[in-house]
């Protein structure tokens, strides 16, 4: 293979996180990474590496106690640097070291945020910079404040839970050094709140952010995909909400014993946690089958594109929405916002939606092969593992060594993948000097 082969950012974006996961790998089996001070059997170290670099949550043991601090360190360091995107980070380094880029770096980022064009993604660099430090350094220390001044922790105590919750909240990767999540804080909005906010953030994606940067004042300016999300992302919340209130209202296990307020909390709290963060402040064990069924969907859609949220993306939802309502209307053209959608982009949408289903029904079938599990939960941890979600019914530590493998590949295809395919079905596209002549199949 050609050097020039391996460049390619389809290519450059899948390896440098595949080498992300094998340092952190090797860091987190030492004995030093273990509360004990024995060494991490191999896989626990694999699936907590994948977890933490893939941005999803998902753990087979107790980070707060399982972990020292040198471990809880190398976690945290391995989720901000994958919620940040191995390609980002490198675009912070050429710019801070020469000040300008060469085209090929550019092209690379570019496959990683996804920026409008080339000349794009050195503003978006720096935004991600500025955005990551400002949004985790004042949600920690709201937290901080919260925790020294309501929980009396000590300062020590209460500034690292603070700075881990805060930046993993922003990166949608859903760790928690309590064994129990956020449930102890379940009645507490000054502690969701800020961490929602985090999570919000850092999920409608980059090329968002710098859109209502650049053109805050004038909406009617903003790009059609940062109208798609934000639209979208207001629907799924409140949709989501709205749901998990129905279905969890009287549940026992969950919001039923809660006042009407904290039910509220916490059902916002969910579906804004359930599209890719993996916080949870009730019990998933506990959820009723339609509340599961609600967060398959969630899960599933995730968060906005280019941003530190996983599943296939706000967007793609979006733009298929758009693309159904104008073949029920009959309309020659998918249009959003007086604005026409590219078919490329309705072809790649599609693309996505059927490899991303293919792979969650194939890790599904597998994993109900190796274990006796109720069918239900099985669905729930794949679509929380390939959508880097990290909620989880309480199975995940219960699975065979198989069924874990199956997830870390998941986790790990359900990052970099749908990066990967974006990135080649974009840069792939070319015009064919010839067409073939047209039939129209039945369908339906």
């Amino acid at each position: 293979m050609k050097i020039r082969e391996v460049q390619h950012p389809a290519r450059v974006v899948p390896l440098a996180f595949l080498i992300t996961i094998l340092i952190g790998t090797a860091l987190l089996m030492l004995p030093i990474a273990r509360a004990d001070a024995v060494a991490t059997p191999w896989l626990t170290a694999l699936f907590t590496s994948v977890s933490a670099v893939c941005v999803t949550g998902l753990v087979t043991v107790d980070t707060g106690t399982y972990w020292s601090s040198f471990g809880q360190w190398v976690i945290m360091a391995l989720f901000q640097v994958g919620g940040f995107g191995m390609m980002t980070v490198a675009t912070l380094l050429g710019l801070m070291v020469n000040r300008s880029l060469r085209l090929r770096t550019r092209l690379t980022a570019q496959a990683e945020t996804h920026a409008v064009g080339i000349g794009d993604v050195t503003s978006v660099a720096k935004l991600v910079l500025v955005v990551t430090l400002i949004v985790e350094l004042i949600v920690a220390l709201a937290l901080l404040l919260r925790l020294r001044i309501g929980y009396e922790l000590d300062w020590a105590d209460a500034a690292w839970s603070g700075l881990f919750h805060a930046v993993s909240a922003f990166n949608n990767a859903g760790f928690s050094i309590h064994a129990d999540g956020l449930m102890r804080y379940a009645s507490d909005g000054a502690i969701l709140a800020p961490i929602m906010f985090a999570i919000v953030v850092g999920g409608l994606g980059f090329p968002v952010l710098n859109d209502l940067r650049r053109k805050f004042t004038t909406p009617h300016h903003w790009s059609v995909h940062t109208k798609l999300t934000l639209v979208g992302t207001a629907v799924l919340l409140v949709g989501g909400t709205i749901l998990l209130l129905g279905f969890e209202w009287s549940n026992p296990r969950t919001l039923g014993p809660m006042a009407t307020g904290d039910k509220l909390l916490s059902a916002i709290f969910a579906s804004v946690s359930a599209r890719t963060a993996g916080f949870n402040s009730i019990d998933i064990g506990g959820l009723t089958h339609e509340s599961l069924g609600v967060h398959y969907f969630l899960m599933f859609i995730g968060g906005g594109s280019a941003g530190t949220a996983g599943g296939v993306k706000v967007g793609t939802a979006m733009i298929l929405v758009m693309l159904v309502i104008a073949e029920i209307r009959g309309r020659m053209d998918t249009e959003a916002f007086g604005r026409r959608i590219s078919h490329s982009a309705q072809r790649q949408a599609i693309t996505v939606l059927v490899l991303s289903s293919a792979v969650i029904v194939l890790g599904t079938v597998f994993i109900l092969h190796t274990t006796d599990i109720a069918t239900d939960k099985v669905i729930f941890e794949v679509i929380s593992a390939f959508a880097t979600v990290g909620l989880s019914t309480g199975i995940t530590a219960e699975l065979p060594e198989s069924a874990q493998l199956m997830l870390v590949l998941l986790m790990y295809v359900g990052r970099v993948g749908t990066i990967t395919l974006a990135a080649s079905l974009a840069l792939g596209e070319h015009r064919m000097p010839f067409r073939y002549p047209e039939e129209h199949p039945v369908v339906g």
